[in-house]
C-alpha cells in the first residue's frame, strides 16, 4: 500500500529523531510504498496546531542508505538536506516542511507525491518516547499528524516508541519497527468498515524481544496534571526580545516624562512597583511525577500499565478524541506469525501486578551491555513483576540519577539500579537500605587501585601467613614518585626490588636475572606498563616519560588553540594523572602456554560480590592472548631495535609478546578472546587452576572486607561485578595479578555475548531477586539450569552488618 510517513521528531536524527529512519526502511523491505514529509526541525507538544498567517516552505532531504541512531553519531553527516527538489526521478527525496505535523499531513496528501497515487494510510511517528495517558496524548504532535490524517478522511495511526534508555540500541530499535511494521500492517487490513474507529494510538515499549511480547487492546488511562503542578518554571524577565526591550524603554521615558517617581530611589524594580505582577518569563519545564504515578496507581488495562509492563499498547479512536471499540479493551491483538518464526504466539491473559513487584533504572551506558542486563532481568522475572524508569530529562551524565525525582511518591516497592557508578544517588542509597538496590559499593580502593591491593595483600599475609595470598599474589613494591630525579629515595623501603635489581647488575655466576613488571596505580587498559631488570633501566622508563610530559605542555603552551590533551603522550599510554602511585612486581615467568601456540595468556575471572559479604566466581573464564609469541624478556627485542647491542634492555622489549590486557585484543576470531574451559588443556590442570582462582578470590575479598576497611566497604543493599585478572606459570600456579571494578565487557565480542549474558543471568540471580523480595517459584521465568553451579559461591564473610 502506499503510506505516507509524518512525526513531530523531525528528520532523521540521534539526538532528536532516532527511530523515523528505522521504520520507513521496515516498511519498505515490506514491499509497501512509502512517501515522508517531516516537520524540518523538532515540533513535540504541538498537538494538531497549524500556524496560520504564516507561509510555509519545503526543503528536500535525501537520506542516507543506513542511520546510526547512538549518541556517539550525532556529529555525523547521515542524509542532506536542499533547497530545491531534485531533478533525477529515481532518487529517494523526502519533504521537510518549517510547519507542524498536522500541516506536514494535509500537504503531503494534497501536495506531494501524487504520482505514486493514492495514499492508503498516513503513519505519524515513531514518536520519540511514550504517548500513553491523557496528558501525553492531548499535547501529542504525534497524535496530531495522525488526527489531521483522520479529518481529511484518510486511515491513520499514531506510533510511539516508548524508551528506558537513550543509548538507541540499533537492534532493538530495528526489532519495535518491525514489530511496528505488523501492527500496522494488521490494523490496516482488518479496519471496521463501519466508520467506527478513524484512528488507532500505538505504543510499542523499546525491550528486547518486544516481537516476542503481546500486544493489547487498551484505553486510554485518563489522567490530569497535580492542583500544583505548573509547567512552566518562572525565569527573569529584564532581558527580552528586542521589541520587548523598546516597549519597555518606553515604559520608562513615559514614566519620567510624567513626573512617577524613580525606582532606583524608591526601591522598586520599575516595573513591580507600578503593575500588578512582577515581570518574568516562563520556561515550558514540566514535571512528571504525578503522571507516572497516576499509571503505577491504575488497574490493568490502559495504555500506560500496556507500556510499562512491556506491551504494545493499541487505542482505537475517534477524530474527536472519543475512544472508540471500548469492547476490544483488555483482549490482545493476533498478529500474523512472521515467516522466520514457527511458533505460535501466546494467548491473551491479563496479568495483575503481583503483591513482589520493583522498579528498575537500567541504565548502564554501554550498548554491549545494556541489552544484556534487560534481557536477564525478562529472563527472570515476569512482566508484571516488575517497571522500567528511564533517568529524568533534567539528568547529566556524570552525575548521580536522583531517583526521588522519577520514583511515584509514596511508593513501598523497592527500586534496583544499575547504572555507571558516577550517577548513583549515594543518599538515597543510604537512607533506603532496606528498598534500594545498586550495582556498586561506595567504597572499594582496597581492591582496585593496584597500591592499595598491595597493601590489603601485605596486612592480610602479615597476620595470617598461612593465607593462599602469600603464594599467589606476587609480592608488590608500592612507591610514589612525583619526579623522576627523586627516584632513588622513592625506593629506599623497597629493599626486595633494590636487592633484585642489585643481583642483577653483579651477574653473578649462575645468576638468572630477575625481571620486574612496573604499573601506575591509577592506570588500565595496559597503560604505562614496563618491564626492567636494572635501577638504570627504571631510571631511564621515568626520564623518558617526565621529558616528554614536559614536551606535551610546551606544546600546549605554544599552540593554545590545539587539540584538548590528556597531559600525556599516546605512544607510551602514559598521563600525568598516573604518575604518582605505582607498584614492582616479580615478572611471572615461564608462562603457562598451549600446545603449539607459543602466546602467553591470562585468564579472565568474572567475580560478584553480594551484600556484606558473599563473593560468587563465575564458572565460564576468558583466556585472553597476547599478540605475539610469547619469549623471555632477555630475548625480547623491539621491532625497532631488532639486532641492536642493546637488545635486552628493558627500553627495547617488545611489550606485544609480554602484555595480554584486554584492551589489547582484537575479537574472538583472531583467536585473542577464548573460553577458559575450551583451551587444549589437561582438565585435571584447569580444574586445578579453578580451584586455585576460587580460592584466591575469597581470600582476597575477606582480606579486604576485614583488613581494609576504610577503603573496602560492602553494603548490605549492593551488589558488584568485577573482574579478575589471573597468571598461571609452567608449573599450574595461578597468580593474581589485579582486580578491576567495572570490567570492560565489550571486549569480549559478538561471538561471545552469550557468556556476558549468562554472567548477566546469574548476578540478578545471587545478587537481586533475594533482596527483592522473590522466591524461586516467584521468579517468571527460570534460568537456564545449572545457573546456580555457574556462579560458584567461594567466600561467605559475616561482618555484622
Amino acid at each position: 500500500m502506499h503510506i505516507l510517513v509524518t512525526n513531530d521528531d523531525g528528520p532523521p536524527s540521534p539526538t532528536s529523531s532516532p527511530y523515523v529512519h528505522s521504520l520507513v526502511r521496515e516498511l519498505q523491505k515490506r514491499g509497501h510504498t512509502v512517501s515522508v514529509c517531516l516537520p524540518h526541525t523538532q515540533r513535540s507538544w504541538i498537538g494538531k496546531a497549524h500556524m496560520i498567517g504564516k507561509t510555509v516552505k519545503p526543503l528536500y532531504y535525501r537520506p542516507s542508505e543506513t542511520f546510526d541512531p547512538s549518541p556517539s553519531a550525532a556529529s555525523q553527516t547521515q542524509g542532506t538536506t536542499y533547497t530545491r527538489p531534485s531533478k533525477n526521478r529515481k532518487e529517494e527525496e523526502w519533504i521537510l516542511v518549517d510547519g507542524t505535523p498536522a500541516s506536514c499531513a494535509q500537504i503531503g496528501l494534497h501536495h506531494f507525491f501524487q504520482e505514486k497515487g493514492p495514499v492508503d494510510l498516513v503513519v505519524s511517528g515513531p514518536n520519540y518516547g511514550r504517548n500513553t495517558t491523557a496528558v501525553f496524548a492531548l499535547s501529542s504532535g504525534t497524535l496530531g499528524g495522525a488526527l489531521e490524517a483522520a479529518v481529511c478522511r484518510k486511515k491513520s495511526i499514531a506510533l510511539s516508541y516508548a524508551f528506558f534508555s537513550r543509548n538507541h540500541d540499533p537492534i532493538i530499535i530495528d526489532g519495535a519497527s518491525r514489530h511496528s511494521v505488523r501492527v500496522i500492517e494488521k490494523l490496516y487490513a482488518q479496519w471496521p468498515t463501519d466508520k467506527s474507529v478513524d484512528l488507532y494510538s500505538v505504543n510499542v515499549p523499546l525491550v528486547e524481544g518486544v516481537e516476542e511480547h503481546k500486544t493489547l487492546w487498551t484505553e486510554m488511562l485518563q489522567n490530569y496534571w497535580s492542583d500544583s503542578g505548573t509547567c512552566f518554571e518562572e525565569v527573569e524577565g529584564s532581558v527580552g526580545d528586542e521589541d520587548e526591550e523598546e516597549e519597555r524603554i518606553r515604559e520608562a521615558e513615559e514614566e519620567a516624562a510624567s513626573g512617577a517617581p524613580d525606582p532606583k530611589t524608591t526601591g522598586g524594580d520599575g516595573e513591580a512597583g507600578n503593575s500588578w505582577y512582577p515581570h518574568r518569563h516562563f520556561k515550558w519545564a514540566p514535571r512528571f511525577t504525578d503522571v507516572y504515578k497516576s499509571v503505577e496507581e491504575s488497574p490493568p488495562g490502559n495504555d500506560g500499565w500496556a507500556v510499562k509492563e512491556g506491551f504494545t499498547s493499541v487505542t482505537p479512536m475517534k477524530a474527536n478524541f472519543w475512544l472508540a471499540a471500548t469492547h476490544l479493551h483488555g483482549e490482545e491483538l493476533k498478529l500474523d506469525v512472521p515467516e522466520s518464526k514457527g511458533a505460535t504466539m501466546s494467548m491473551s491473559t491479563l496479568s495483575y501486578r503481583p503483591k513482589q513487584h520493583f522498579y528498575a533504572l537500567i541504565a548502564y551506558e554501554d550498548p554491549y551491555v545494556q541489552p544484556l542486563i534487560l534481557s536477564a532481568l525478562q529472563k527472570l522475572f515476569s512482566p508484571e513483576a516488575y517497571t522500567l524508569l528511564s533517568p529524568p530529562p533534567s539528568a547529566v551524565p556524570g552525575e548521580p540519577v536522583s531517583l526521588c525525582e522519577i520514583l511515584p511518591s509514596n511508593s513501598a516497592s523497592p527500586i534496583l539500579q544499575i547504572t555507571p557508578y558516577e550517577a548513583i544517588d549515594w543518599d538515597y542509597v543510604a537512607t533506603h537500605p532496606d528498598t534500594c538496590l545498586v550495582n556498586s559499593y561506595m567504597l572499594r580502593k582496597a581492591l582496585i587501585r593496584k597500591h592499595y591491593l598491595s597493601a590489603t595483600v601485605d596486612h592480610w599475609v602479615a597476620k595470617r601467613p598461612e593465607s593462599v595470598l602469600k603464594t599467589h599474589v606476587k609480592r608488590s613494591e608500592a612507591f610514589e614518585l612525583d619526579y623522576a630525579e627523586f627516584l632513588d629515595d622513592a625506593l629506599v623501603e623497597a629493599f626486595d626490588l633494590r636487592a633484585s635489581l642489585e643481583r642483577n647488575v653483579a651477574r653473578e655466576q649462575g645468576h638468572e636475572t630477575e625481571w620486574w613488571i612496573l604499573k601506575p596505580s591509577m592506570s588500565d587498559r595496559g597503560q604505562g606498563i614496563r618491564l626492567f631488570s636494572t635501577m638504570e633501566e627504571l631510571q631511564g622508563i621515568f626520564d623518558e616519560w617526565e621529558e616528554e610530559l614536559s614536551d606535551d605542555e610546551e606544546d600546549e603552551d605554544r599552540d593554545a588553540d590545539g587539540d584538548e590533551g590528556n597531559g600525556g603522550d599516546e605512544k607510551h599510554g602514559i598521563t600525568t594523572s598516573h604518575l604518582r602511585h605505582f607498584v614492582a612486581q616479580p615478572y611471572v615467568h615461564q608462562p603457562l602456554l598451549l600446545p603449539g601456540d607459543g602466546r602467553k595468556f591470562h585468564i579472565r575471572t568474572y567475580v560478584a560480590c553480594v551484600g556484606s559479604l558473599d563473593v560468587y566466581v563465575y564458572r565460564q573464564m576468558l583466556a585472553l592472548f597476547a599478540g605475539k609469541p610469547y619469549v623471555a624478556p632477555t630475548s625480547t627485542p623491539s621491532p625497532s631495535t631488532t639486532g641492536s647491542s642493546h637488545a635486552n634492555s628493558g627500553e627495547d622489549i617488545d611489550l606485544e609478546a609480554h602484555l595480554t590486557n584486554t584492551c589489547l585484543q582484537r575479537s574472538v576470531t583472531d583467536g585473542t578472546v577464548r573460553r577458559f574451559w575450551d583451551l587444549p588443556l589437561d582438565s585435571k590442570l584447569k580444574d586445578g587452576v579453578f580451584a586455585q582462582i576460587c580460592d584466591v578470590t575469597g581470600e582476597v575479598f575477606e582480606a579486604a572486607a576485614r583488613a581494609m576497611q576504610m577503603h573496602f566497604r560492602p553494603l548490605p543493599n549492593a551488589f558488584e561485578v568485577y573482574g579478575l585478572d589471573f597468571l598461571v606459570d609452567a608449573h599450574g600456579t595461578a597468580y593474581l595479578l589485579e582486580v578491576n571494578a567495572f570490567p570492560d565487557f565489550r571486549q569480549t565480542g559478538d561471538e561471545l555475548r552469550s557468556l556476558v549474558a549468562g554472567l548477566w543471568e546469574g548476578v540478578l540471580r545471587v545478587g537481586a531477586i533475594g533482596f527483592l523480595g522473590f522466591k524461586g517459584d516467584v521468579v517468571g521465568q527460570e534460568a537456564d539450569g545449572g545457573e546456580e553451579q555457574r556462579m560458584v559461591c567461594v567466600r561467605r564473610v559475616d561482618l555484622g552488618r
